[in-house]
């Protein structure tokens, strides 16, 4: 017997009124502004047709507060699983145009209960935050729905992957969510991300700021540090999530997403070399070497506008999926700041999480001097980027191109804070500070005492440099695996690294370490 054509009749209307959701003349007026519907963005982030919605037809109505003629269609949010590259992820959408987005308990529901399935499923996260914030009509059972989130949000951590978009308002609690995930992407328009607005910030302070002050994506990409990538629009923001996952795994018990060419060549690349200044004090973009480094000079920076004195990011190199940390000694001559710390420190821990490869390039002449960076805490700071690395057990390839002084030597990963394999080039200088500042304090005397100051000074500096700086003196107590010349490192760090994947590594059983918040 077939289906009763009423039936039929009565879900395609309720189906129609979903996917109107706030209706024909608001997704119209989206429209016109240049911004995409909530489903539109699921729908151009996933490959075509593979999107599987949970939970179209939940809604909450609420009768209090005045909301008895109310009807919240999907209850301002779209759930649901799809595919990216064969390999399923889970996202979801804040949808303006149903009550401004805003978070009732039908909307957390629909959210914490996507998550948990993707914590279930192995399967990434993708959310994107569009939303007026809490509910204020339900009130406390919108904050218990945010806290639902939140708990959540930890609880899939360093189990599967988070990638937050914000692409409208994210404001007060709301802000919260996305930053518990890992990595927050934020268009340069019609996105704010703050805990208190201007209005509140002026009468509780009198001090008068802009949303484009402490909201906008400039402000947290180049000041806070809140976000790792900012996007020209939502369009682009879905295309900077699916670079991301293409570079990670599912969850951590998977390996990243590996392309290993069948050998691994060891050909000298000639223009490397040519990348490295006859003069030592001279700096290096550092950029120029990891394009080089990587497979296609294809590199995926994150945070590349926050702490520019250090890159991080993702390659490839001779297709085995690498995360690169270095030195930049084209900002702050590549010293090791407060906010460099930081950057670095949170990128090691979640290559350390899904078991991505680290790939460290130094060149750093110490921590940043100075009242504020002491005062700032930059010794905290500073033994979060130690702590990252000694705790971290996937492989490790260190490369001394240049400068590597005192403690600052040993937080970019030395053999004694965990690297596997330790590669100088013939440039490197190892040492408890540099040659100039060394001879300053021990030969102070024989300098003021000689006939030429100036001239002896040079001297003592040279002998210096050549006895207690040399690779060749580190490479003789065993504190690296060999010195090569800059040609030679694709090669030889593509070898290391086939070496290395099958590393194992076991530590003493604990909860977890106390890293120096």
């Amino acid at each position: 017997m077939a289906i009763s054509p009423d039936l039929v009749k009565q879900l395609e209307e309720k189906r129609k009124v979903a996917l109107l959701a706030g209706g024909a003349d608001k997704l119209a007026e989206r429209k016109k502004k240049g911004l995409m519907s909530a489903r539109e963005r699921l729908e151009a982030f996933f490959e075509s047709g593979t999107f599987m919605e949970f939970g179209m037809h939940a809604q909450h109505q609420c009768h209090e507060f005045g909301l008895e003629e109310k009807v919240f269609p999907g209850d301002g949010v779209v759930t649901g699983i799809g595919t990216i590259d064969g390999h399923p992820v889970a996202a979801y959408s804040q949808d303006f145009t149903v009550g401004g987005g805003s978070l009732g308990a039908m909307h957390a529901k629909k959210v914490c209960d996507l998550l948990d399935y993707a914590i279930k499923a192995g399967m990434p996260v993708v959310g994107v935050n569009d939303s007026g914030g809490a509910r204020i009509q339900e009130g406390d059972a919108a904050l218990s729905g945010y806290g639902q989130i939140f708990f959540r949000n930890v609880l899939l951590s360093g189990v599967v992957p988070q990638i937050s978009i914000i692409a409208g308002p994210c404001a007060g609690g709301a802000a919260y969510s996305p930053a518990l995930t890992d990595f927050i992407i934020m268009t340069k328009s019609n996105a704010q991300m703050f805990i208190c607005g201007p209005e509140v910030i002026k009468a509780a302070t009198g001090q008068t700021v802009t949303m484009n002050d402490i909201g906008s994506a400039a402000a947290h990409a180049t000041v806070s540090g809140n976000i790792h990538f900012v996007a020209e629009d939502e369009l682009h923001a879905l295309q900077i999530a699916r670079k991301i996952l293409s570079f990670i795994p599912s969850n951590n018990v998977m390996d990243p997403p590996h392309h290993p060419t069948p050998n691994v060549t060891l050909d000298l690349d000639p223009a490397m070399d040519e990348l490295i200044p006859a003069d030592s004090k001279t700096p290096i973009d550092v950029l120029k070497v990891i394009a080089r480094l990587v497979d296609a000079g294809d590199f995926l920076e994150v945070q590349r506008d926050f702490a520019k004195n250090i890159v991080v990011g993702w390659g490839r190199i001779e297709g085995i999926v690498v995360g690169i940390i270095a030195n930049q000694p084209a900002v702050k001559a590549g010293t090791l700041d407060i906010d460099a710390s930081d950057k670095a420190s949170r990128f090691i821990r979640f290559c350390n999480i899904f078991n991505i490869p680290i790939v460290n390039l130094v060149d750093v002449p110490g921590f940043l001097p100075g009242m504020a960076q002491e005062r700032g805490g930059i010794i905290r700071h500073g033994a979060k980027l130690l702590f990252a690395y000694a705790a971290s057990t996937v492989p490790k390839i260190t490369i001394i191109m240049r400068k590597a002084y005192g403690g600052a030597y040993l937080a970019m990963c030395s053999a004694d804070m965990g690297a596997d394999m330790v590669f100088a080039w013939p440039t490197a200088e190892i040492a408890v500070m540099g040659a100039d500042g060394a001879v300053k304090i021990l030969f102070k005397r024989e300098v003021a005492a000689a006939t030429d100051p100036k001239k002896k000074e040079k001297e003592l500096v040279a002998e210096y440099r050549e006895k207690f700086c040399s690779p060749y003196e580190a490479a003789g107590k065993a504190m690296i695996t060999d010195v090569i010349l800059p040609s030679q490192t694709r090669g030889i760090v593509a070898m290391a690294l086939r070496n290395t994947l099958s590393k194992r590594e076991t530590r003493p059983p604990k909860k977890h370490g106390n890293i120096p918040l």
